[in-house]
């Protein structure tokens, strides 16, 4: 029972691991289709002012391509030294920044959107001669936000000529070249914000239906604990009434074959004792039903609880010593199962002589069982109040029980919030007292 419960928790477990999953990647998936969706919006509005950014920047006026052209040949042609080439461009980044700023920021202020954008010639070649005229990419225009990490790129190519007059057949003719790729990119710094804005509710909806799931699978593991103890606590009462049995079974059998070999005065009110304490068990497993009355227990039921014990162990020697001569508000059933539980592991582990005392003194009832049993070694003395546990040692093979004697007198004495102490010598015997406060 307990296996399978452990089995089903772990497969709850598991499956709540997989949901959480699946929800983590489900959401990566909406974030990224959300951010391309964002970027394709935001492409489209860029594709209808990317080709009058130069407009914006001021180069592409009147004769702007010859003025281009000129300056590619004369770099070409070495009239211009590469720092005046350079200059050129950096000139005209510098002085279109800030138009090209305030007309980005202004295409998509009302998305919110932060954007940065740097368009850049990335080759400029010669064709006839197939010539290089830079090594690395010359920056035309960039925002003042800067570019980190391009969102979105666009690349294209243009040729520029000059014209010359063939005056034979009057037509134009290629001459001085040259074919230039240039490349825009940009990207929306606040793209995670906006995307985590435009997703709020879905990832609520999945942070509820996550925390609904657990919370059920909380609640199922809480009244699953619950009824497991609620299982313990039956056998327990079980083990407890089959184990109470023993004793009062064991003593009319005894008395029976006494009856039917002679009749004995004192036999009658054996049985009937045994008998009640039958009724006192059978009391225990309808606890619920009859309520919680309780038989107190009176100054001469400790006596009956030896001749009891006496009647059933012929061969060994009790002795009492009770000073007792008041009542208590002990429940008599719970204290017979205690004093017969200490004689009876006694008797188990060798014990000839057992000796009890009783007496009470300042608001505390102490109990005192000694006898010259085989003891107890000292490595055993703190685990035999443990359920179920048997001393080991050789002698385990030759004494019957389950190890729930000393459990149930520890858990008698713990709910009357007494003590309980025990020493022993090995091969002398073993002394266990018991103390628990009362009121009059």
């Amino acid at each position: 029972m307990i296996l399978k419960s452990k089995y089903l928790i772990s497969l709850f477990a598991a499956l709540f691991l997989l949901l959480l999953g699946i929800q983590v990647y489900f959401m990566y998936k909406t974030y990224q289709v959300k951010e391309r969706e964002i970027y394709r919006t935001v492409h489209e509005g860029l594709t209808h002012y990317t080709d009058k950014l130069e407009d914006v920047g001021g180069l592409k006026k009147a004769n702007n391509d010859d003025i281009l052209q000129k300056l590619f040949i004369d770099y070409h042609n070495k009239k211009i030294n590469k720092k005046e080439f350079l200059e050129h461009f950096e000139k005209n980044r510098r002085n279109n920044q800030k138009k090209l700023s305030k007309y980005v920021d202004q295409k998509f202020e009302k998305e919110g959107y932060i954007i940065a954008a740097k368009v850049q010639y990335i080759s400029i070649i010669f064709i006839p001669d197939s010539t290089k005229l830079i090594d690395h990419p010359i920056v035309l225009y960039d925002t003042k936000n800067r570019l980190e990490k391009a969102g979105i790129s666009n690349s294209g190519r243009w040729e520029t000529s000059s014209s010359a007059t063939n005056d034979e057949n009057k037509k134009l003719e290629r001459n001085d070249s040259f074919l230039v790729k240039s490349k825009t990119e940009f990207q929306i710094l606040n793209i995670k914000s906006i995307v985590f804005r435009d997703l709020t509710l879905l990832i609520l909806c999945c942070a509820v239906l996550l925390l609904s799931v657990l919370l059920i699978y909380l609640f199922t593991v809480k009244n699953l604990i619950k009824q497991q103890k609620q299982v313990e606590v039956l056998h327990t009462v079980v083990d407890n009434i089959s184990h109470e049995f023993k004793t009062p079974i064991a003593t009319l059998k005894i008395a029976l074959k006494t009856l039917k070999k002679e009749f004995n005065p004192e036999t009658l009110p054996l049985i009937d004792r045994q008998i009640q304490r039958l009724e006192s068990l059978m009391f225990q497993l309808h606890k619920d039903e009859s309520g919680e009355e309780m038989t107190k227990i009176q100054p001469g039921d400790w006596n009956f609880f030896i001749q009891d014990l006496a009647f059933t162990y012929p061969a060994v020697k009790f002795e009492l010593k009770n000073s007792i001569s008041q009542e208590f508000h002990l429940d008599k059933s719970l204290m017979e199962t205690v004093i017969k539980n200490l004689f009876e592991n006694s008797v188990k582990y060798g014990a000839s002589e057992i000796t009890t005392e009783i007496s009470s003194s300042k608001g505390i009832l102490e109990i005192r069982v000694s006898d010259n049993g085989n003891g107890i070694e000292n490595k055993e003395l703190k685990n035999i109040f443990e359920k179920f546990y048997r001393i080991q040692s050789n002698n385990i093979h030759n004494s019957k029980g389950l190890g729930l004697g000393l459990y149930f007198v520890k858990k008698i004495i713990t709910k009357y919030n007494g003590k309980i102490e025990v020493s022993s010598t090995v091969n002398i015997g073993t002394l266990f007292k018991i103390s628990i406060p009362y009121e009059n």
